[in-house]
């Protein structure tokens, strides 16, 4: 019998499958059912959609890998649209938030003309799952115990909250930075030379980062972690935030610093930020999607009974309310991304907007 992945155009979707016997893909169903709904999708693609394997996680059981999915214009000089999840492996709802915006946009892509028009202007590169053998083995870190996002070569300035701003104690506890002399690991790494293939050359680039765990609200963090001064590029992160709220003035996000909660070592984004801003003319904004999760939980406080609640919806209905409630967000950011010149501030708006930034966020009251 003829199997839908022998089917596809997508050759990475059936290599993969294939390398796993009976028993490793029941696993992979049983304890990483998005890896198995994303191949599924993947297999299904149109043929427009790229897909690859940028780095392979080996475990006892089986091997993971990290897949690379490409849509829309292939010019380097295109603006790009980089969507991340799963980096912290018990955070599973940001890796099905993007899985939920995927499928919908794969969809859309066969009959929706308009949108056929914007992706030929625009590159979207998505990697839903960076952490699979931490989210296979439903833990935070990634299978060597290291927290991905505390693991870049940045110190946080300033006193760091002790242990959540990372710690090199001990990689049984939460937070482990890993050692110096070790570098990024390999998802990490992995993540870096897609970024580093990708952004340069490029007139505008934007990412998001999904998330879950902190907090009564979803909130939308942009560097610094590492310290309370503003980036460089904060009037445009301004022109960005009004720019939402115009388009969507009923919208339920904080928009903010992640420097306003705590100080964190190692944090990915401000050590990309910091990187290719510092390398080329093209503006580079990464942003962080924190879905507030304990609103969940004061919902259900049946929820702390088992690790995932603390990060997850666990009921059904607001599991699918919270697929839904994104969706808007990420067209929003792919539009915004393809459209920059419209709203980028140019040599006359960029002091009002950085001033106003630096009230808005960094002015001390009073």
């Amino acid at each position: 019998m003829t199997e839908l992945r022998d089917l596809t155009p997508h050759a990475a979707i059936p290599l993969e499958q294939s390398s796993r016997d009976r028993r490793q893909r029941r696993r992979v169903r049983e304890y990483l059912p998005e890896m198995a709904s994303l191949e599924r999708m993947l297999a299904e693609a149109p043929e427009q959609v790229r897909t690859s394997v940028i780095e392979r996680i080996s475990l006892k059981e089986v091997n993971l890998p990290v897949y690379r999915v490409d849509i829309g214009s292939e010019a380097p000089d295109a603006p790009l649209l980089l969507l991340v999840g799963g980096v912290h492996g018990l955070e599973r709802i940001g890796t099905q938030v993007l899985l939920a915006w995927l499928q919908s946009l794969l969809k859309r892509t066969v009959w929706d003309s308009e949108l056929q028009i914007l992706l030929s202007r625009l590159r979207i590169t998505v990697l839903p799952i960076l952490n699979p053998g931490g989210m296979f083995l439903n833990q935070r870190s990634n299978p060597n115990g290291v927290d991905l996002m505390r693991n870049a070569p940045i110190e946080a300035q300033g006193t760091s909250t002790f242990m959540l701003g990372g710690q090199r104690l001990s990689r049984r506890l939460p937070w482990f930075t890993g050692t110096p002399e070790s570098g990024m690991e390999a998802e990490n790494q992995a993540l870096e030379k897609v970024i580093r293939e990708l952004l340069p050359g490029r007139p505008f680039s934007l990412a998001l980062d999904c998330h879950s765990g902190f907090g009564w609200q979803d909130q939308i963090w942009f560097p610094y972690a590492y310290r309370r001064r503003p980036m460089r590029k904060i009037a445009s992160v301004m022109a960005l935030k009004l720019l939402w709220e115009q388009a969507y003035p009923n919208h339920n996000y904080v928009f903010e610093p992640q420097s306003q909660h705590y100080l964190t070592h190692g944090d990915l984004w401000d050590y990309f930020y910091k990187k290719i801003n510092r390398e080329g003319p093209g503006g580079f904004i990464p942003l962080t999607l924190e879905m507030g999760s304990w609103r969940w939980i004061r919902k259900r406080p049946r929820q702390l009974l088992r690790l995932e609640g603390f990060f997850n919806p666990m009921v059904p209905h607001r599991h699918q309310r919270v697929l839904r409630a994104h969706l808007n967000l990420i067209d929003f950011m792919m539009r915004a991304a393809a459209n920059h010149e419209n709203w980028l501030p140019g040599s006359d708006m960029e002091p009002m907007l950085r001033e106003a930034a630096i009230m808005h966020w960094y002015r001390e009251p009073g």
